[in-house]
């Protein structure tokens, strides 16, 4: 009797349950390789071909000689459906009679982008849309500079005959101001400085003075300050600049070098005085120069001059310089130098351009104090007593004259005849500032003034800042 064999599933027919639980097991492994494998792994696309009349054994040997298809090695996992099915075939009997017969095709994956390449073209786009919202920012901003510089550019004709006319116009404020006969004198209550006028004001033509004038699509403000409330600095006596160095308390014994550097700087020779300083001197230092051997043009060219301190030129309690550094620079001068009185400088006291003599109804009382016999005192009682509306009395209000001072109890005799000598009642030459605007557009102008008389008065000079 024959040893009977054991039942194997892979050479004998099976029950068609059993084709379709083996089928959808390799599915659910296709299936979950898929999702497991990278770039790598194999897509699997199951075909069906159904032929429901062949018998199973046929069907089966026919599919077993039919040459199966071979994919590529590479897009292949070891270990995979895949390659179970390339390296063994398909299972003998694993298809039964009358069941539909598949067969297994392999087709390469699709290479799939790794997240590093898309992270990669992500950051060269933002760098690129950044570097081009710079590129058009910075060109917005340069454009915006050039539409502004072109229209400064057409507004500056305007501005510069804006800045004229308001010399202009204040030549006529002064010339009418001298045509006033009730007000022989120049003072701060006037129109031209600011006030309000006096009351022969109310029947001339300044009542109707404009502090702000507008012409075409343009304005113009105006300001004007006489320079006889000021000593000039070129024909100051050696009293003048001595007491004002006094003021400011430099020592006795540092007052003739200082007096002579600045004498030496204006005179038009190079022979030096006693502790000056000429050509020579000034060609020694670093930077050298020459001494100008002329009058003084802007204050400022006191800096240039020997002796001359920031702390001299500013005053004591200047912003830039502390009163440390004016007590050092004092003391070397003299070990008894007093600290200064007033919080001056010579820019404060003098000025390069005036008639020379000063105006007593303008000037500060710490200008006041310049002239030899007038103290703190005194010159608070002068700038007090001009105060108010003048009655034509000469009582009150302005001085008319500077024998009118002799109307305050402070002022002695002795007092009284230096400022004759030294002051007036007149002032004769002007600063005038004119603030021009057109539209967003705005420059400052700058002009002197001299007045002679009524109908001369001459433009000095002209600038814009």
């Amino acid at each position: 009797m024959m040893n009977a064999r054991p039942k194997n599933p892979d050479s004998g027919p099976l029950s068609q349950s059993f084709v379709e639980k083996r089928r959808h097991r390799l599915r659910r492994l296709a299936h979950a390789q898929a999702q497991q494998s990278s770039a790598r792994s194999a897509m699997f696309v199951v075909k069906a071909c159904r032929e429901p009349q062949a018998p199973l054994g046929a069907a089966c040997r026919a599919d077993a000689a039919a040459p199966r298809p071979v994919p590529l090695l590479t897009e292949l996992e070891k270990g995979s459906v895949g390659w179970h099915f390339y390296k063994h075939g398909a299972p003998n009997g694993a298809f039964a009679d009358g069941v539909n017969c598949e067969t297994l095709r392999l087709r390469p994956p699709a290479l799939r982008t790794s997240h590093s390449q898309r992270g990669i073209a992500l950051i060269i786009v933002m760098i690129s849309i950044t570097v081009l919202a710079v590129l058009a920012g910075g060109f917005a901003y340069s454009m915006k500079v050039e539409t502004k510089l072109a229209r400064n550019v057409n507004s500056e004709a305007q501005l510069e005959w804006l800045g004229r006319s308001g010399v202009e116009y204040c030549r006529w404020i002064l010339s009418e101001q001298l045509r006033i006969p009730g007000e022989p004198y120049d003072a701060l209550n006037q129109i031209w400085a600011g006030g309000p006028g006096g009351i022969a004001t109310t029947n001339s033509a300044l009542l109707d003075v404009q502090k702000e004038v507008t012409l075409g699509s343009g304005s113009f403000t105006w300001k004007m300050t006489d320079m006889e409330r000021k000593f000039n600095i070129n024909t100051a006596p050696e009293p003048i600049l001595q007491q004002s160095l006094m003021l400011m308390g430099v020592d006795a014994g540092q007052m003739t070098p200082i007096i002579n550097c600045i004498l030496d700087w204006i005179d038009p020779d190079d022979n030096p005085r006693m502790q000056g300083a000429e050509s020579e001197y000034y060609q020694s230092l670093q930077p050298p120069y020459l001494a100008k051997n002329g009058p003084i043009d802007d204050m400022s060219e006191l800096l240039l001059i020997k002796n001359i301190t920031p702390e001299l030129y500013w005053g004591a309690a200047c912003t830039n310089h502390s009163p440390a550094a004016f007590q050092q620079r004092a003391s070397y001068y003299g070990s008894g130098a007093s600290i200064s009185t007033v919080n001056s400088g010579l820019v404060d006291l003098f000025t390069p351009l005036s008639s020379g003599r000063l105006n007593i109804n303008t000037a500060s009382p710490e200008v006041l104090q310049i002239v030899p016999g007038v103290n703190a005192i005194v010159a608070e009682a002068i700038t007090s007593a001009r105060q108010g509306e003048d009655d034509g009395s000469g009582l009150t209000g302005p001085y008319r004259s500077v024998d009118q001072v002799r109307r305050v109890p402070e002022v002695n005799l002795e007092v009284a005849r230096m400022l004759q000598q030294y002051c007036d009642v007149r002032s004769r030459t002007f600063q005038v500032q004119i603030d021009a605007r057109v539209g967003a557009a705005k420059r400052q102008f700058i002009a002197i003034l001299g007045r002679n008389s009524p109908r001369d008065i001459q433009v000095l000079s002209f600038y814009w800042k």
